[in-house]
Order: structure tokens, then C-alpha cells, then sequence
């Protein structure tokens, strides 16, 4: 198949693969499958086996959605003329560009498939959006949404360590930050954003046409300015790391300044008028996402707890729930004014990992991340089948796009979970480095075992078990890391770890 590679083949350590099988065929039963991409059903369970980490935990629940997750995102490779490429909906829709791709799910699609042994798919489908389009440049539709590229690519190689790949596309990443610069950049230095090209419209904070200074954009801004910064050091470019290492620090200094609402204590959108918006919003926890807030603003996640804030029975609301226009603009049309999205689950959780891992503070614990992510899992089904879309009802947990549009949005990939799985949970902190380092987020005295093996990282196969009584995997007690089938290190608790890679 046109998606194997011989670089990929790695035995599991630990898990035996058939034990998961059954995961799959329940969701080819359940699959009139509409639409066949690159990998039919039929080839979706060696598909993952060939190229996707195994997982297992006591949770069946979380344990089923991880490889849910992997076969909704194996149904959006795309073979092309350009390339391999990902969708982003698995019907045809309008907004899109060639070959039905939306550039707006890009990162999110980037940091899942970090996890791919093989990543040619994720090469191809990088440099389909950078040099498909008029004379060898970005594709048409790339600017039509806000993105967080360049630092999703240098996430990306945090894991591959390719550096060939991350320094060939250094120049395009900052001919496009020029782009943004010239296009949204207001004169005191922050960028402004239609809450539509945010991926986020209909929001109580703004609209299709408003012209806001946005949490989002700012965040995704000076994190691509850092990125690009990392990527010229590699590249020994240093006047031009320099350069935008000075861009970040100026526009994280503006995001923390002009962005933080400190009567409210949260992140808020700054509007045309110079006032800031009357809601909080889950985009106030981006800065999180990107290691951009300072330990003073912490606070912000207080309203992560409370249920007049954004801790809704089912899960993060998109706006705090006390507010008078909370879940107030229809329903069915792409509203950001409180109904928990996928998109904005992902970006907290990964903003809340940051926190719980790098900024001291007394607010949130692994016990939130842990219930939040859980929660997450379980509101992947619908009508008692595993489901993804785009957005659902906080009360209920019922998926709210209705009528034609709901078979478009089957399958919506535009939010991560595994890389939330396997990042965050469980705890692989990609770093630069040869040093491996392992910080799972479960809660002490939660789970007995798990194990997440078979993955490729820094060109090694690695495995991460827990066994606390030394019986489900015979390996002995303890959090315990293999290398390529061989034992690199070893904690008798679930806490952070480092070792050294061979």
C-alpha cells in the first residue's frame, strides 16, 4: 500500500495487538462508510497495528476512544495529485480548498499524527499546504483560517528529531508569519482576527465581520514566532532566531498586558471599541497552550472548576455559564457561546498539562485533568456508538448539528485526544534533547497498570508501563520505560522521570 513504508515496522514490546481488534470491527459494523479515502475499513486495523502506538488502561471507555480516534483520522487520508493530504470533513463543504482540505484543523491534525511511525502522510500534507499553490507558494485557501504552524511543526519535530525536514521549511514559515504580520498586525503590535477565520464564529464576544484583538490569534502568533526562532537556531541561522526570539518576547509582553482583563482575572477579547468583551471564553486558557502566561494569571483556571464557569455536566463550555447570553445564538449553526467543542476541549487540555507541569500554583491538580479527559471520552457516542462531530450540548452530551449537515459532521476531525492521551495522561514530554522525559498526569491511587507501547520517538521504540503490584506485566513493580524491548528506567510511583535514550 502506497502508506507502508519499511521504516516502520517495530514489534510490541508488551501488548499483543489482536487484543484490540475487537475495537475496530465494531466500528466497521457500525460504518455505512459514505466516503473511502486512501485506507478502505477493510485495511483500517493494519493500518493502526503498522502505524499507531498501542494503549491500554482500566478504563474501557478512554481505551475505546483512543482507537476510535485513530480509525476516524485514518478516514481522512487523502491520496492526491499534491500529495497525501488530511480533511478535515468527510463530505465535500463548501469552504474548503483543494481536495476538500481546511487549513483552519491543522495543527490539531499535526500534533495527532506526531505519533504516526511512518510520517510521510504529515511531510506531504505540510508541504501541500506551503508549496502547492501559485508559483510553488502556500496553497489558496491556507490564510482563510488562523493556525499555530509553525509551532505545531516544531512540536512535531521535538518528537522526529528530522531536522532536514523542519529546516527546508524555515523559509516558508517565515515568508507566512510576514503574511499575518501584514494582514491582522494592528500598529501597537497585537493581531486582530474574525472570530470566523478563528474556526470560532458566532461567539458571544464577536462575530463573522468584527475586527477583535483575540486571545487566539495572539497566542498562536508568538508561539510561531518562538518556534521559528528554535528552527533558524538549528538551522545556524542565529540573526534570524534572534529576530523572532525578539518578536515573541514583545508580543507575549503585549498579549499579557492588553489581553488580561485583571478585574475579571481571565484572558478576554479586546474589541473594536477598546473595551473588553463581557464574557469569559475557554480561548482566555490558549496562552497556556503555548507556556505564554505568567504565574500570576493562574487564577484564570478557578473558572475551570466552577460550574458557573465553564465546568459544565458534560463538559468545558466555550463561554462561562453565568453569562446572561450563554447558549443564546440557535443552535445548529457553528455557535462558540457555550456548547462544548472538541476544538476547544483539546486547546484547554493542552493548555492545562502545560500548567500542571511548568507554573507552581494551588488552583488546578491532575484530578482535573484526569475527570476532564475522561469526561471528553465519554461524550465521543451517540446513539451507543462511538462518535465524533462538531460540537455538543453541555447538559445532555447530545451532538447538536441536525439535518443535512449532521453526516458532514460524522467523523469531524478538528480536535486532537490521543496526543492527549499519550502527551499529556501518560506523559511523553517531547523535548530536543537525548533525555527522555516521562510525566504522567494520573491522579495517585487512580489506576493499577497501563501501558502505551510501540511508540517511535527520537528513532527509538519506546513503552511506558505501570503495574503497581508487579503482576499484569511481569516486569516488576513501578512506572517502568523500555527503549527498544530493553529497560532505560524505572520509578516505584507514577511521577516524572527522566532518563537518558541509548
Amino acid at each position: 500500500m502506497q502508506w507502508m513504508s519499511v521504516s516502520i515496522c517495530a514489534e510490541p514490546a508488551i501488548l499483543e495487538p489482536n487484543g484490540f481488534r475487537q475495537y475496530v470491527e465494531r466500528f466497521n459494523d457500525c460504518d455505512s462508510e459514505q466516503i473511502v479515502n486512501l485506507i478502505p475499513n477493510s485495511e483500517s486495523w493494519q493500518w493502526i497495528v503498522d502505524q499507531a502506538p498501542l494503549f491500554e488502561c482500566p478504563s474501557t471507555r478512554l481505551e475505546e476512544t483512543y482507537y476510535f480516534r485513530w480509525w476516524t483520522y485514518r478516514k481522512h487520508i487523502k491520496q492526491t495529485p499534491a500529495g497525501m493530504v488530511l480533511t478535515e470533513f468527510i463530505l465535500p463543504v463548501s469552504h474548503a480548498g483543494e481536495y476538500n482540505t481546511v487549513s483552519c484543523a491543522f495543527g490539531h491534525q499535526i500534533a495527532e499524527g506526531r505519533w504516526l511511525r511512518s510520517q510521510r502522510l504529515l511531510d506531504e500534507y505540510t508541504l501541500f499546504w506551503f508549496r502547492s499553490g501559485p508559483d510553488g507558494g502556500p496553497a489558496d485557501h491556507f490564510h482563510k483560517f488562523s493556525s499555530w504552524a509553525a509551532a505545531a511543526l516544531y512540536d512535531r519535530y521535538l518528537v522526529t528529531l528530522d531536522r532536514s525536514f523542519i529546516i527546508n521549511i524555515l523559509p516558508d514559515l517565515v515568508a507566512d508569519y510576514a503574511i499575518w504580520e501584514e494582514e491582522r498586525q494592528t500598529p501597537d503590535g497585537l493581531f486582530w482576527q474574525h472570530d470566523v477565520k478563528d474556526g470560532m464564529e458566532e461567539s458571544i464576544s464577536g462575530g463573522r465581520r468584527e475586527e477583535n484583538i483575540r486571545p487566539t490569534i495572539n497566542s498562536y502568533m508568538a508561539a510561531n514566532a518562538l518556534a521559528i526562532s528554535h528552527i533558524a537556531a538549528l538551522a545556524g541561522n542565529m540573526e534570524l532566531s534572534k529576530e523572532f526570539a525578539g518578536k515573541t518576547q514583545v508580543l507575549t509582553a503585549e498579549l499579557n498586558q492588553k489581553l488580561w482583563d485583571s478585574e475579571a482575572q481571565f484572558y478576554k477579547v479586546l474589541l473594536e471599541s477598546g473595551e473588553f468583551s463581557t464574557a469569559r471564553e475557554a480561548i482566555g486558557f490558549i496562552p497556556w497552550m503555548f507556556n505564554l502566561a505568567d504565574s500570576e494569571h493562574a487564577i484564570a483556571w478557578s473558572q475551570l472548576k466552577d460550574p458557573e464557569g465553564f465546568r459544565g455536566p458534560w463538559g468545558i463550555t466555550t463561554a462561562e455559564r453565568r453569562h446572561p447570553e450563554f447558549r443564546t445564538h440557535g443552535t445548529g449553526t457553528c455557535e462558540w457561546d457555550g456548547a462544548v467543542w472538541p476544538f476547544a476541549t483539546s486547546q484547554t487540555l493542552n493548555g492545562l498539562a502545560n500548567l500542571l507541569r511548568n507554573k507552581p500554583q494551588s488552583i488546578v491538580t491532575k484530578q482535573d485533568f484526569f475527570e476532564q479527559l475522561l469526561l471528553y471520552a465519554e461524550a465521543q457516542e451517540q446513539d451507543g456508538m462511538a462518535y465524533i462531530g462538531e460540537y455538543y450540548d453541555e447538559q445532555t452530551g447530545q451532538w447538536l448539528i441536525t439535518g443535512p449537515k449532521a453526516e458532514r459532521s460524522r467523523f469531524y476531525n478538528h480536535s486532537t485526544f490521543n496526543d492527549l492521551v499519550i502527551s499529556g495522561l501518560l506523559g511523553i514530554v517531547p523535548r530536543a534533547d537525548r533525555i527522555l522525559e516521562v510525566d504522567p498526569l494520573i491522579p495517585e491511587n487512580t489506576w493499577d497498570w497501563f501501558c502505551l507501547d510501540n511508540v517511535k520517538y527520537h528513532d527509538h521504540t519506546l513503552t511506558i508501563l505501570w503495574d503497581r503490584t508487579g503482576e499484569r506485566y511481569h516486569r516488576g513493580k513501578g512506572l517502568i520505560v523500555l527503549a527498544d524491548g530493553v529497560e532505560i528506567g524505572r520509578a516505584s510511583a507514577i511521577e516524572r522521570l527522566t532518563v537518558e535514550l541509548p
